[in-house]
């Protein structure tokens, strides 16, 4: 359940820089109906599971947005896990509702649990360019698994920059893609990581592909988006 949790924090974290265009913003989709799956990766290159993003109840317009974003993590086993939570796009700033995180639905899959989950958003300016810097973000959860268990989970999203531009090629087409670099901290009971990951976003796309690293800089895993309907 640990595993799952993170695992549903990191795509939550990722979220963000993996959606297309939108009225609001060059990189966030909030345009209902359209899906994008993503297929992950192990060191290997050996698949280890999948990620399908769909938008859906998306509402108002131009620089006002909001909408559903629903998730579902598919592991190498099969196993299934879903979660929806809602996303408002307001000018050139994307919020997502943390505590919509804690619906029915995710709960269920959890067991017996109770959460409070708090942090800021990943936001990403319209217009990238190489070398910029991008704010930090972080999600917190406290979480009570019955009886007197407890759990608190931080995931922090920081050194976000710019790095460069470059063409790359997947199953889902050619795109032309800012490359941006950052390291993810989390700290979930005695156990504390970073590790370092870079992802291309492309225009009117959003999130193409993302490498992670270890401490040494050698590859452990990658997520390729693998197909995109609008």
């Amino acid at each position: 359940m640990k595993r799952y949790f993170l695992l549903l924090l990191l795509a939550v974290l990722a979220a963000p820089n993996s959606q297309a265009q939108s009225a609001c913003s060059t990189y966030y989709l909030l345009a209902d109906g359209a899906n994008l799956q993503y297929t992950n990766y192990d060191r290997k290159g050996k698949e280890d599971g999948q990620i399908n993003y769909s938008v859906t109840n998306v509402e108002g317009s131009g620089d006002n947005v909001s909408a559903t974003m629903m998730m579902e993590m598919v592991d190498k086993k099969g196993n299934t896990y879903t979660s929806d939570y809602e996303i408002t796009c307001d000018g050139n700033v994307v919020k997502i509702d943390f505590k919509s995180l804690m619906n029915e639905q995710m709960l269920s899959q959890m067991g017996d649990v109770e959460m409070d989950i708090s942090g800021t958003d990943v936001e990403l300016p319209n217009n990238l360019s190489v070398g910029q810097e991008l704010p930090d973000a972080n999600i917190s959860v406290k979480m009570k698994m019955g009886g007197a268990i407890n759990m608190n989970t931080n995931v922090e999203t920081i050194n976000r920059k710019v790095e460069k531009q470059e063409s790359i090629t997947t199953p889902a087409g050619t795109f032309d893609c800012y490359v941006i670099y950052s390291e993810t901290k989390t700290k979930m009971m005695m156990a504390n990581s970073t590790f370092p990951s870079r992802t291309w976003l492309a225009e009117g796309v959003g999130m193409v592909k993302q490498e992670s690293y270890n401490k040494n800089g050698k590859l452990v895993g990658s997520m390729v988006l693998t197909q995109l309907s609008k």
